[in-house]
């Protein structure tokens, strides 16, 4: 009996998934994994199609939470990554790539197999009291969602402020979600010592588009809001609007820069759309299901602004594409905030944060040293 591999291909056998398909990585010459086609197809036809994809995750205990970086494209050095892998679903996302390191696909399993580290906070408090660490930014959701869906029952951000707020440590927060306003007096408070900045990411406004890019993301009005809530405590809040995905999103930029300054935000950006590795496949696959009739046009664009290539890994040029319709946008970006009264230009929230104030926490209860 002959196996193949099977590959769903219409956006019903991932009902609420961003990824069309699995998508599995053979870059790391990992072997593909086979299921039997014949068995499957045979057990579909008395049973009926599978089921709703269901989102399992896994507790993991690694044994160091600050990644470090040199970058010189970023402004930050250090991050941390309470989840691995994210339930939003971007189907755009440029981390989908680092779950094949585990051997899982960066299409749907990075939405569905997801990984959790409940000890974060308590290694992040022995890493800041270590006695030859110096303080600076610790930037969350560089990576994956630190407020993704999961993080209401996890509550490890949660958990990695509060250790922040004791040791008076900065940190930057990038999401997709509203759900950061549970800690609202964590992050009020954190505002008021110069603790903490918030980055809100928007890509539409439109909410059944945001339902096929992004589908388990707040929707584009949450998010609004969110930023106005969080101008309200007093909370310095940027408004990120990533990526920008030509002749598909591109079209609300004025509209989200116009949204954010009527609730007090004064900073934004646009990240322009990046496809590395395994993304690439997978929003070509994304348009074929969801916009066939432009998918060509779309790419095309997309390789004319990346030099001909479908993604750009280079330093500063991965952030800054070139040509004629990477110049309208910035054109078109650039007067949007100069009505709107928002200052632009910065890539994430550089807003002035006090490493001034910090003191080891304190660890097994031993009170600190004054």
């Amino acid at each position: 009996m002959q196996s193949k591999v099977r590959t769903p291909h219409h956006p019903e056998a991932a009902h609420g998934r961003g990824a069309p398909s699995a998508n599995v990585s053979t870059r790391f010459g990992l072997p593909v994994r086979k299921v039997d086609g014949d068995w499957r197809d045979h057990m579909e036809s008395l049973d009926g199609p599978p089921v709703k994809l269901r989102t399992h995750v896994t507790e993991e205990h690694p044994k160091t939470i600050l990644s470090f970086n040199n970058s010189p494209d970023v402004p930050f050095d250090r991050s941390i990554n309470a989840y691995r892998g994210c339930e939003h679903g971007c189907v755009y996302c440029y981390a989908r790539p680092t779950h094949a390191y585990h051997d899982l696909s960066p299409g749907l399993d990075f939405e569905a197999q997801l990984f959790a580290k409940p000890g974060a906070a308590d290694l992040l408090r022995k890493t800041l009291s270590k006695s030859g660490y110096r303080p600076a930014p610790i930037a969350l959701g560089t990576n994956t969602d630190p407020y993704q869906p999961i993080e209401k029952r996890y509550e490890i951000t949660k958990q990695i402020l509060e250790v922040c707020l004791d040791a008076r440590h900065p940190v930057t927060i990038t999401t997709k979600s509203n759900r950061l306003l549970r800690d609202a007096d964590l992050l009020k408070e954190m505002a008021r010592r110069k603790l903490v900045a918030v980055a809100i990411s928007v890509t539409t406004l439109d909410a059944k588009l945001s339902g096929k890019l992004e589908p388990r993301c707040t929707s584009p009005a949450k998010r609004i809001e969110a930023l106005g809530k969080l101008v309200e405590l007093g909370v310095p809040v940027h408004c990120s609007i990533s990526p920008i995905i030509p002749a598909i999103t591109d079209e609300f930029m004025e509209g989200i820069i116009e949204a954010a300054a009527a609730v007090g935000v004064k900073s934004a950006n646009w990240i322009p759309l990046r496809l590395p590795h395994e993304v690439a496949p997978l929003f070509r696959e994304w348009l074929a299901v969801h916009y066939p009739d432009r998918a060509s046009k779309v790419m095309s664009i997309v390789r004319s602004i990346r030099g001909g290539k479908d993604n750009d890994p280079d330093f500063f040029t991965r952030m800054k594409p070139q040509g004629v319709w990477a110049d309208m946008f910035r054109a078109r970006f650039r007067i949007a905030c100069k009505r709107a009264g928002v200052g632009h230009g910065r890539t994430a929230p550089s807003f002035e944060l006090n490493c001034a104030k910090f003191r080891p926490p304190e660890i097994g209860g031993q009170m600190r040293l004054f």
